[in-house]
């Protein structure tokens, strides 16, 4: 662990929540660069083992709405960053997040820590707060919490923010490049200030060593200040694409465009409908103080054309390193794979296959975490589609997820509709399913040897069923498992045959 002093001043002992997120995920390694130590807060640390800065941060497990978690995990803690919300959590989301930020600030005082940092969302000046989208509403509420508070806090806000993975770069790529003609709704004419993930991460990395008297919010953005209908057509021109035509229409509600914009693009409803709802009012910062503390060097921060290209850059090279999906759906199935003692009285349906193949196990397993995403699932392609189809129209996450990277994988990568759960290299690959089921799912794909030399390959669906629901469920899919699964464990031994590390749906 690097841990010297830096030019700029004291090393400082960082605690980041939400580090298995998009922007957490990013921030760490920034503040490692720093020379400060950093601990990562999180429900399931293992999550964070394959990020490649695991080894030099520590990671605990605990969740903000459990004061005892969060108390054990302030100790020694200089600076605090919150830069998690319940949003799709249910109905109640605006009172765990209420209660999760009074307890950070909290067990924060408690702990002596010298500073809050928040991440919040840019809101519009002169709209009363009742009139805001419970997205914005609740997230200004958390930035009150801490400025309240008795520890000094910088609550940054943020409008849309432009990066590779971010879920307002990917809603805003596949509706341009999959629309040459869009029929929109009206909020796509409200002026915006987009900010670029590489300037959004700079000021939170400065705002560790912003002054203890200094208890205020910052609005942050970039240089341009534009609408949703121009974004998408200098994305077009940028992205090289031809002029995209763009047609305002008042019919369509947030819901609406929420779905509409689930249908396009591997951005689900559930989230969708959040970034819209804060699109209906002028999002503009209206001040730039943060640079009397973080100061703006040459170029800083990036042109709105500038932060298009260099996101463009990143997802052609594969070079992602997280992703809107990077965190937990919420409401998805957390559990580990039962296979404790306790489970045994309860029902585990399992579809296992094995098959030898006519190839090395390192080419079987290039084969087996090559999985999902473009390189497809290996099985009837329809089948996927339509599994897909029906897990959207239910506002679960979908099949168009794809993949952080298209050859290696990583504890806690979303993949299509499932998430990486353990990975143990050129043996075993288990997903957990994040589709809406009555019940818990699993699919493991192992690379083995047999007692005589030869590669094998193993397979086993497993589901664990919740209720009547969940047993009719399992059998009415059956029929179709010699299909699906079985195609899969014959396509995947041949591929490997072949030498394949991927193969297109």
């Amino acid at each position: 662990m690097n841990t010297g002093r830096t030019p700029h001043g004291e090393e400082l002992h960082c605690l980041v929540t939400g580090a298995t997120g998009y922007i957490g995920g990013r921030l760490v390694p920034e503040l490692l660069s720093e020379g400060h130590r950093v601990r990562c807060l999180a429900r399931t640390p293992a999550k964070l083992r394959d990020h490649p800065w695991a080894g030099d941060a520590e990671a605990v497990g605990g969740d903000v709405t459990d004061a005892a978690s969060v108390a054990e995990a302030m100790r020694g803690i200089d600076v605090a960053y919150y830069l998690v919300h319940a949003l799709g959590t249910g109905p109640g989301f605006e009172e765990t997040d209420r209660t999760a930020a009074r307890i950070f600030a909290e067990q924060a005082h408690r702990a002596g820590v010298r500073r809050i940092v928040y991440l919040g969302g840019l809101t519009p000046r002169g709209v009363p707060e009742h009139e805001l989208s419970p997205h914005l509403r609740s997230r200004a509420e958390v930035g009150r919490t801490f400025l309240g508070g008795p520890v000094p806090a910088v609550v940054l806000r943020a409008a849309v923010i432009i990066g590779s993975g971010s879920a307002s770069f990917e809603m805003l790529r596949y509706l341009t490049e999959r629309l040459p003609v869009m029929v929109t709704p009206s909020w796509v004419r409200t002026r915006i200030q987009p900010i670029g993930v590489r300037d959004v991460l700079r000021y939170l990395v400065g705002s560790a060593r912003i002054p203890a008297g200094v208890n205020r919010t910052f609005d942050v953005g970039g240089p341009d200040v534009i609408t949703y209908r121009d974004m998408m057509r200098r994305y077009a021109t940028v992205a090289g694409l031809r002029r995209r035509l763009i047609v305002p229409v008042p019919v369509l509600t947030p819901g609406l465009s929420s779905h509409w914009i689930g249908l396009v693009t591997p951005v689900p409803a559930s989230i969708a409908r959040p970034l819209t709802e804060s699109l209906r009012h002028e999002v503009v910062c209206h001040e730039h103080d943060i640079t009397r503390y973080v100061p703006d060097g040459p170029g800083q921060p990036l042109p709105f054309d500038e932060a298009l290209a260099l996101a463009l850059r990143r997802v052609r090279d594969a070079r992602v390193a997280t992703r809107w999906s990077s965190a937990a759906v919420p409401g998805a199935p957390s559990d580990p794979l039962p296979t404790d003692p306790e489970w045994a009285g309860g029902s585990l349906y399992q579809d296992e296959r094995q098959l030898p193949v006519d190839a090395s196990r390192e080419a079987l397993w290039r084969v087996i975490e090559g999985i999902g995403g473009d390189n497809g699932w290996y099985s009837f392609p329809l089948a996927w589609a339509v599994r897909g189809w029906l897990d959207r129209f239910v506002g679960g996450v979908g099949l168009r997820r794809g993949r952080r990277d298209a050859e290696r994988l990583r504890v806690g990568d979303s993949l299509d509709f499932w998430r990486v759960e353990e990975i143990e290299p050129g043996h075993l690959l288990r997903l957990r399913a994040e589709m809406r089921l009555p019940g818990l799912a699993w699919l493991e794909m192992y690379a083995e040897t047999g007692g005589d030399g030869r590669t094998r390959y193993r397979q086993r669906a497993l589901f664990h069923p919740r209720g009547l629901l969940g047993h009719l469920y399992w059998w009415s899919v059956w029929p179709f498992h010699s299909v699906v699964f079985g195609g899969m464990a014959r396509n995947i031994t041949q591929a490997a045959a072949k030498g394949l590390a991927a193969r297109k749906p």
